[in-house]
């Protein structure tokens, strides 16, 4: 995790499988399923404040993880397991 810092831009990095996704599709989810999600996504990547979770059309989630520079978007799979993050 890479703590956010105003004005610094998020290193061009990925980590692990990253889905075929333009940023900014899918669709916001919110209750167990966004639950589920986000506990994943902390679990491996701990520290940021996710503020939503949006299921892409394959049937993952990307949790959107703010207030830091990096990983800023958390890939999880349909059974709550993280894939990757960038």
């Amino acid at each position: 995790m890479i703590p956010f810092q105003q004005g610094t831009p998020s290193p061009a990095k990925w980590v692990g499988q990253i889905p075929d996704y333009t940023e900014g599709e899918g669709t916001i989810v919110s209750g167990t399923a966004a639950d589920k999600a986000t506990k994943a996504a902390q679990a491996v990547v701990p520290g940021g404040i996710n503020d939503r979770v949006v299921q892409l059309s394959g049937g993952e989630y990307e949790v959107h993880n703010i207030s830091v520079n990096w990983p800023h978007h958390v890939f999880v799979s349909r059974d709550f397991k993280v894939l990757g993050y960038e």
